[in-house]
C-alpha cells in the first residue's frame, strides 16, 4: 500500500485553517469517508482514524497497529451535537465536564447508542468519545462527514506518535495518508473518565487533571485500578491504554521514584547506571536537567559512555510532557541496551506522566 503524505503549509497553530490546507485535508477527508485510513494531528498526540461507523474501517485500525481487538477506539467528533447519535444518554455529570473541556484533551465513556457497531468499541456495549480543540482534528472531522475513530498513531506497543515522522516510521505502506501538521502540543493522550455508571471513574490521566475534574464535579474521583497497576488476566479494558503494553521503548526501561519528592532518586540512578555499564550493559538516562546536575555532583557518576537524554524539567511538567515520547524514541534509535528514567511526584500533570513512564517500564519501579 502507498502512503501519501499531506504536508501542511502553516502546521494550523491557529484557530484558522488557510485554503490551501483546506485542499490538501478534503483530499485526507474523501479517503476517510470511502473507508481509509489516515493519520493526523490532535493536541494530544498523532491520532490514526478511519469511519467510526463503517465495522471494515475500525477492523482495518485494529490491523494497522497490531492493536488486540478488545482494546476500544476512541470516536472523535467536530461538533458537540454529534454526541446525541452515539450515545444512549448523556448523564448530567458527562454535561459538565463537556461544559467546561470540550473541546480539548478529554474522552468520556458513554453507553453507547445502536449507531456505533461493537468493532468500534472493542466489542463493549460503551463508547469512548473525544472532542479535540485541533483546527486540523476538527476541519478533517467536518469535512469527512463521519465520526472517525482515531488511537494513538503508532504500532501497538510502542510509544505514542507525536510528530508526523513518527507516524511514517511505524505506518507507512499500512495506511492509506499521513497528515502532517508538525509537533503535537501536549505530547500525552487524552485524559478518560467513565461516565457510563452512577459514579464517574479515572480511566486514565492526561492534561484534564484529576483535580481539574474534582473541582467541577465537587466530588472526590475514584481511579480504576488500571491505573496502580496492570489489569489482571481476563479483564476486558474500558478505554484505551488500560491493559495492554504501551509506549514501551525497545530497550528495557527501569523508573526510579523517590518516597519523598526527587530525594535519592540521582543517587540510585547513578548506582544502577555504573552497575549495568560494569556489566557491559549499554546504559541510557532519561532525566530532568536538575537530575543530570544532581548526578554531577556524585562521584559514582560519570557521563562516559551513558547515553543521555533530557525531557522538561522538574518546575515545568508541561514541556516534560511533550518531550516524553519523542525522548523515547529518540532512544530507539542509539544503542541503548537499558534505560534508566527519572519519575516525578503523582499530581496534576505529574500523574500522567507517571502512568505513561510505568506502563513504558512495564511497572518495574525502584522506590528510594
Amino acid at each position: 500500500m502507498e502512503t501519501v503524505i499531506y504536508r501542511l503549509d502553516d502546521y494550523c497553530l491557529t484557530d484558522a485553517v488557510s485554503e490551501a490546507d483546506r485542499e490538501k485535508l478534503k483530499k485526507a477527508a474523501s479517503i476517510l469517508a470511502e473507508g481509509g485510513l489516515v493519520a493526523f494531528p490532535t493536541e494530544t498526540v498523532y491520532g490514526l482514524g478511519g469511519n467510526a461507523l463503517n465495522p471494515e474501517s475500525s477492523r482495518h485500525i485494529y490491523a494497522a497497529k497490531g492493536r488486540p481487538s478488545d482494546n476500544p477506539l476512541i470516536v472523535h467528533i467536530a461538533d458537540i451535537k454529534d454526541l446525541k447519535s452515539l450515545v444512549s444518554d448523556i448523564p448530567e455529570a458527562a454535561q459538565r465536564l463537556a461544559d467546561r473541556f470540550w473541546p480539548g484533551p478529554m474522552t468520556m465513556v458513554f453507553r453507547k447508542s445502536g449507531l456505533v457497531p461493537k468493532e468500534t468499541t472493542g466489542g463493549l456495549d460503551t463508547i469512548a468519545v473525544r472532542f479535540p480543540v485541533h483546527p486540523v482534528a476538527m476541519e478533517l472531522i467536518r469535512l469527512s462527514g463521519v465520526p472517525i475513530a482515531a488511537p494513538s498513531a503508532n504500532l501497538s506497543g510502542r510509544p505514542s506518535t507525536t510528530t508526523a515522522e513518527h507516524c511514517i516510521e511505524d505506518l507507512t505502506g499500512r495506511i492509506d495518508a499521513i497528515v502532517d501538521g508538525g509537533s503535537a502540543e501536549i505530547g500525552v493522550e487524552s485524559t478518560i473518565i467513565d461516565v457510563s455508571g452512577p459514579i464517574p471513574q479515572l480511566l486514565r490521566p492526561g492534561a484534564v487533571t484529576k483535580e481539574m475534574i474534582e473541582e467541577t464535579l465537587g466530588i472526590t474521583l475514584p481511579e480504576d485500578a488500571a491505573i496502580r497497576g496492570p489489569l489482571a488476566p481476563g479483564v476486558r479494558p474500558k478505554a484505551p491504554g488500560m491493559k495492554y503494553r504501551h509506549y514501551a521503548p525497545k530497550a528495557p526501561l527501569q523508573l526510579i521514584v523517590g518516597r519523598d519528592g526527587y530525594s535519592g532518586v540521582a543517587k540510585a540512578a547513578a548506582e544502577l547506571l555504573l552497575n549495568k555499564a560494569e556489566a557491559g550493559i549499554k546504559p541510557a538516562l532519561l532525566c530532568t536537567p536538575e537530575c543530570l546536575e544532581e548526578l554531577k555532583t556524585l562521584d559514582s557518576f560519570s557521563e562516559k559512555d551513558i547515553i543521555i537524554r533530557l525531557a522538561g524539567s522538574r518546575a515545568d511538567r508541561q514541556q516534560t510532557a511533550h518531550d516524553l515520547f519523542e525522548m523515547l524514541r529518540e532512544l530507539d534509535e542509539t544503542e541503548a541496551e537499558f534505560i534508566v528514567a527519572e519519575g516525578c511526584p503523582e499530581d496534576q500533570l505529574g500523574q500522567a506522566i507517571m502512568n505513561r513512564l510505568k506502563k513504558a517500564a512495564a511497572w518495574q519501579i525502584m522506590y528510594v
